[in-house]
Order: C-alpha cells, then sequence, then structure tokens
C-alpha cells in the first residue's frame, strides 16, 4: 500500500475512507541518501470501509498517480489524490471500482 513514513491524509466520503499519502517525486535514495528531494510531489492511497485493514487482501482498493505525473504542491498533490479516491467510489473512474468491497461483505 501507501509507504508507511509518507504524511497520510484520511478524508470520509459517502461511507467510505480515502487514505492518501504524499510523496517526493523524486526523493533522496540509498545510492544518494544526501541528495535533495525535488519540490514535486506525488501521491498514493487506497479507498476502504471505515476501520477495515488495507494490509489485508480484498480490504482496499489502492491507487497511485499515473505515471510520470507529478504536483508542485503538496496540496495539489493531495487534492488530486482524494479526488481520484472519489471517483473510485462514485464509480466514475475508469478502471477502478469499489464494487468488490461492497460485495465482499468488506
Amino acid at each position: 500500500m501507501a509507504d508507511e513514513t509518507a504524511p497520510s491524509r484520511m478524508v470520509e466520503y459517502e461511507g467510505f475512507e480515502i487514505h492518501v499519502a504524499l510523496l517526493p517525486k523524486t526523493p533522496p535514495d540509498d545510492a544518494n541518501p544526501s541528495a535533495t528531494a525535488d519540490k514535486r510531489y506525488t501521491y498514493v492511497g487506497y479507498v476502504c470501509h471505515p476501520g477495515a485493514d488495507p494490509a489485508i487482501p480484498g480490504h482496499a482498493v489502492p491507487f497511485h498517480a499515473d505515471g510520470d505525473e507529478s504536483f508542485a504542491s503538496k496540496d495539489d498533490a493531495l487534492y488530486e489524490g482524494v479526488h481520484v479516491g472519489r471517483s473510485i467510489v462514485d464509480g466514475t473512474h475508469p478502471d477502478l471500482t469499489v464494487l468488490p468491497l461492497v460485495t465482499g461483505g468488506v
């Protein structure tokens, strides 16, 4: 799921929780740990029922920013991540749905 050390936000929407973790687009890595991360951000997240454990398969619908998509600020990345989560709940996302969470009784 999301990077456990990343700052995360949760929004309640239509009986679901939308969790979004904000990440620097190009963070320092093991090869160059003192490198300065760039000023652009991306996100990863998941949608689940309140109190569900996202580590258990089938209890969450994970999502992330597309490919090289990045945002100028943390606020922009958060806004887009929550927007994507809402589209999953609303059933308007082209690829992801909460239907397995609803029909699976999770």
